[in-house]
């Protein structure tokens, strides 16, 4: 299953050696999300792994990116006991602008003043 979604980084982790042969790195998305009339603010956790854990080197907290990620579930038995895990694996990162804010309406320059209003007529035309 693979997924995209749009935030800023509030969180980036430094890479972990879990063993010789698997590393990864976690990074943490803000996401703002609209219900209604109301906003949630989603604090969302992310992995690379293996080489795809340089793709995070580019960026620094506080950056608007897109992530592409797929969903990956793991059990783990410990014990006799069963564990499900559930990772978010990044395997794209992208820079994105932040939306511009909308132009403030302005009079148009057609080069006329409208007339000081002392002396404006009175037609009701």
């Amino acid at each position: 299953m693979n997924f995209e979604i749009n935030g800023k980084i509030i969180e980036l982790y430094q890479t972990q050696e879990i063993s010789e042969r698997f590393r990864k790195r976690e990074f943490v998305l803000e996401v703002e999300e609209i219900r209604g009339a109301m906003n949630f603010t989603e604090l969302i956790k992310f992995q690379t792994i293996q080489d795809r854990t340089a793709i995070l080197d580019s960026f620094s907290i506080g950056d608007n990116v897109k992530v592409s990620f797929g969903i990956k579930g793991r059990k783990w038995e410990k014990d006799g006991k069963i564990s499900y895990f559930t990772n978010l694996e990044a395997w794209r990162i992208e820079a994105v602008q932040t939306e511009m804010a909308p132009p403030q309406m302005q009079p148009p320059d057609d080069g006329l003043m409208p007339p000081p209003d002392d002396q404006q007529d009175d037609l009701p035309f």
